[in-house]
């Protein structure tokens, strides 16, 4: 039985008028929510032009504080927005629902925000991501970041990185030495000069991050499930027959009870406490790969759950954070966690800075806590300086579980588009040089994830160069079809039957007739492979 046009017409608009209430409470709880978060906020609120940005991300958390699932196939049963992109234009993406609302339902005046309202997010998200990272005209969406390895504090290394698409460098104080960090700055000004270019230089304070220190194993081979090691305060010479680990921070020890799950290397060696006693206790390997693992020095230690007490900022962190202010323009904070961190750290550069400008910072969340504290923690730093956020995705996944890191990386990506906020996504493309030479399905998937953030970090390889040419033509592909949570909607011609003339030709510019920008060393536009 075929249903009546008025009939239809009048269920929608009954429809209509439920959700009109529905979403009109809804707004009236989430503005009530935001006007107590910003006053919370207001003090640390000192840039003017991060105001409207906070409001937004307060405006995104009290919405996505409700359950609003049943909400969102209504709402698209209308042809109307389901509130799945709003984060760059909450309250106005709510509002223009509202007013398709009431013009279905026939009843009071629609509204609907300005259309410059929906766009204005994503291109401030832009700006701050071009004066952080550096602004371009070619190339991806997303900047390339390459962590600088020892070797390129001489040599033609960072001239070759910035020739195959790299924007910023990376320097990470938990290694070398001053004066191997500065050398490395003066190479990439050198280079960017000669090169006719700027490049944006980011330096890393080490952090309290646990790691191992003195590593002494007699039996010099891998530990395997079963195995037993020795966490210590100091190596023990009088034991010859277990491995040792000096840990960098032995006040910890105490706090290791029976039980304990301990984790090495980014989760490579899990290992449980079986016994403990004043500066050492013994754990018994419980998890590694089916080949063992090596306790080596520097592999960082995780001990998720455990509320470790060290104070963020070391003082190796203050050594180094001299030479950050004079001469980096990003400081990457590593195991930030609270807004006292914050203030102690933006203290430090007040005091030091004199009249320099202040520095980018960018925060690295690698913790529940700073995870749980991220909202405040953007507020805090944000309110008085530029801020970026870093997924620091290795730390993190062992501290929460590998089976909730895909679910909290994209909540950190949301709440940073909320907050205009850039993200820095560490990825894992260089793990392909141990597989053979070819990117395995893993890295490059992974490659394809970063797109969605404003930039991506690359760790120290021993394909470096290559490894940005690979990424930088993953970034250039996946640009034609994404935009953060948007899908772009551009023209598929895999499956075309007939081939355009520029498709076809091997000699016509790639990718000129469909505006992809073609990546240093690739051959080809990334949408010419068909189907024949």
């Amino acid at each position: 039985m075929e249903n009546k046009p008025e009939a239809v017409s009048t269920a929608r608009a009954a429809e209509a008028r439920v959700l009109y209430a529905e979403l009109s409470d809804l707004r009236a709880r989430m503005v009530a929510a935001t006007s107590a978060r910003m006053a919370t906020w207001a003090p640390a609120l000192r840039r003017p032009e991060f105001a409207a940005s906070a409001a937004n991300m307060a405006d995104w958390l009290a919405l996505r504080g409700a359950d609003i699932r049943a909400l969102q196939p209504r709402l698209a049963a209308l042809g109307l927005s389901t509130l799945g992109r709003a984060e760059g234009h909450v309250r106005a993406s709510v509002d223009a629902v509202l007013a398709s609302l009431a013009l279905i339902a026939g009843a009071g005046e629609a509204v609907h925000p300005a259309p410059e309202v929906f766009v204005a997010g994503r291109a401030l998200l832009a700006a701050r991501r071009d004066a952080l990272f550096g602004g371009r005209s070619v190339g991806p969406r997303t900047r390339i970041m390459a962590t600088l390895p020892t070797e390129a504090a001489k040599g033609k290394l960072v001239a070759r990185l910035l020739a195959a698409g790299v924007d910023c460098v990376r320097i990470n104080c938990a290694h070398d030495t001053a004066s191997v960090w500065a050398a490395m700055v003066r190479q990439a000004r050198a280079a960017a000069a000669k090169a006719g270019r700027q490049v944006v230089v980011q330096m890393d304070l080490a952090g309290p991050k646990l790691h191992l220190q003195e590593v002494r194993d007699p039996g010099k081979g891998r530990l395997h499930p079963g195995d037993h090691f020795v966490l210590t305060a100091g190596i023990a010479k009088a034991d010859r027959k277990r491995a040792q680990a000096r840990l960098s921070h032995p006040e910890v020890l105490a706090r290791l009870e029976k039980g304990r799950q301990v984790w090495i290397n980014d989760g490579k060696l899990g290992a449980v406490v079986v016994e403990t006693a004043p500066g050492r206790v013994l754990l018994e390997v419980n998890a590694t790969r089916e080949k063992g693992e090596h306790l080596r020095p520097g592999k960082g230690v995780n001990l998720p759950g455990l509320d470790l007490a060290i104070a963020a900022l070391t003082d190796t962190d203050l050594a180094a954070l001299d030479l950050a202010i004079a001469e980096a323009d990003l400081i990457g904070f590593s195991f930030v966690q609270t807004v006292g961190d914050v203030e102690s750290l933006l203290a430090r550069i007040a005091a030091a800075r004199g009249p320099r400008p202040l520095p980018g910072l960018v925060l690295k969340i690698e913790t529940p806590l700073a995870l749980g504290n991220l909202p405040d923690l953007i507020a805090a730093a944000a309110g008085k300086l530029p801020v970026a956020v870093m997924v620091a995705r290795g730390d993190l996944a062992v501290e929460v579980g590998f089976e909730r890191l895909p679910e909290a990386q994209d909540e950190i990506l949301w709440l940073c588009e909320a907050a205009q906020v850039p993200v820095i996504w560490a990825a894992q493309v260089h793990e392909w040089a141990a597989m053979g030479g070819q990117p395995g399905r893993a890295e490059t998937t992974d490659a394809a994830m970063a797109q969605r953030a404003e930039c991506v970090m690359l760790n120290k390889g021993g394909q470096l160069v290559e490894d940005v040419t690979f990424l930088r033509e993953v970034l250039v592909r996946m640009d034609r079809h994404q935009d953060q949570k948007s899908a772009q909607m551009g023209a598929l011609g895999l499956w075309r039957a007939t081939p355009t003339k520029a498709e076809r030709g091997a000699e016509a510019e790639p990718g000129a007739e469909r505006g992809v920008v073609q990546a240093p060393g690739a051959e080809r536009d990334p949408g010419s492979a068909r189907l024949r």
